[in-house]
C-alpha cells in the first residue's frame, strides 16, 4: 500500500486548538497538510500556533467563532486568499454545555445555545467551505464530528443527543448532493474521550476507577489520536469509495448495548455500582 500522505492538501479543523481537534489538527500537519485552525480561545489559539510550528507545519490559527456567520465568512474569505482551495472540512466543535437536566427543565435559551454550538455552526461553515472544496484538485472530503450518543439514549441530555442525532441526517443528505462533485461527506461518532473538556479519569469516583477497563470492551476510554486515525482515514485516498456514513469511535460500547465484564471477568447487564460512578 502506498505510504499515507496529506502532502498538497489544505484541511480546515474547527475547535482545533485543544482536544480531539487538535489531535486531527497536528496528525494532518505530520502528513504533509497545510493545515488550517479555528479556535475561539486565543489561549489555546496560540498554544496550537506554537505547536504546529514546531512540527515545521504550513498552518494558519485564525481565532473565529465559527457560530457567528461573519466571522465565519471572513476566515474563508482569508483561506480563499492564501490557499485558494480546501481539500478537507472537519467540523469538530460541539459541547453539552453542562446543560444536563430533565428536557422539561429545559429553557429555550438552553435549546439556542446547544443548537448554535453543536448543529447551526457545522451549517454555517459546511455552506461557506463548499465553493472552496469544489476547487479541490482531487476528491474532497467533509469529516463531522458527532458522538456516540447520536445513536442511543442519553438521559437528561435529550436536547444534546438531538442535535447530534441531526448531523446524522445531515452527513448522508449531503453526501448525496456532492457525491457528483467528488466530494465525500462522512461523519466521526466517538464514545467517551479524554480531552480538556471531558476528563473521565477525574469525574469517575475514585473506588471506581480501577473498574473502567471493564466498562468498554476494548478496555478503556478514547484519546484524541483515535478521533485523528478516522479522520485521516475519511480525508484520504483510503477512504475513497466511503460516503455518507458515519464511523462509530467507541471501542465497541454501542456493539456492547448495556453489557459489562464484572471484576471475575463475567458479563452482566445489571448494574455493577451502587451509585453513578461520577463524581469527586
Amino acid at each position: 500500500m502506498t505510504t499515507i500522505s496529506m502532502s498538497g492538501r489544505t484541511a480546515l479543523v474547527t475547535g482545533g486548538g485543544a482536544g480531539i481537534g487538535r489531535g486531527i489538527a497536528e496528525a494532518f500537519g505530520r502528513l504533509g497538510a497545510r493545515v488550517i485552525v479555528a479556535e475561539i480561545d486565543p489561549v489555546r489559539a496560540e498554544n496550537v500556533r506554537g505547536a504546529l510550528a514546531a512540527l515545521g507545519v504550513d498552518a494558519y490559527v485564525s481565532v473565529t467563532d465559527v457560530r457567528d456567520g461573519v466571522q465565519v465568512d471572513t476566515l474563508m474569505g482569508e483561506v480563499a486568499r492564501r490557499y485558494g482551495a480546501l481539500d478537507v472540512l472537519i467540523n469538530n466543535v460541539g459541547d453539552f454545555l453542562y446543560i444536563v437536566k430533565p428536557f422539561e427543565q429545559t429553557t429555550e435559551a438552553d435549546w439556542s445555545a446547544l443548537y448554535d454550538i453543536n448543529l447551526r455552526h457545522i451549517f454555517l461553515v459546511t455552506r461557506a467551505a463548499i465553493p472552496l472544496l469544489r476547487k479541490a484538485s482531487s476528491g474532497a472530503s467533509i469529516v463531522n464530528i458527532s458522538t456516540i450518543e447520536a445513536f442511543r439514549g442519553i438521559p437528561n441530555a435529550a436536547l444534546y443527543s438531538a442535535f447530534k442525532a441531526a448531523i446524522t441526517g445531515f452527513t448522508k443528505s449531503l453526501a448525496l448532493e456532492l457525491g457528483p462533485a467528488g466530494i465525500r461527506v462522512n461523519a466521526i461518532a466517538p464514545e467517551t474521550t479524554a480531552t480538556e473538556q471531558v476528563k473521565p479519569g477525574v469525574y469517575i469516583r475514585p473506588q471506581y476507577r480501577d473498574n473502567t477497563p471493564r466498562w468498554i470492551p476494548l478496555g478503556r476510554f478514547g484519546e484524541p489520536s483515535d478521533a485523528a486515525g478516522c479522520a485521516v482515514f475519511l480525508a484520504t485516498e483510503l477512504s475513497a469509495w466511503v460516503t455518507g456514513t458515519t464511523i462509530h469511535l467507541d471501542g465497541g460500547a454501542l456493539a456492547a448495548g448495556g453489557w459489562y465484564r464484572t471484576p471475575t471477568g463475567e458479563w452482566t447487564n445489571t448494574p455493577v455500582v451502587t451509585d453513578s460512578g461520577f463524581g469527586a
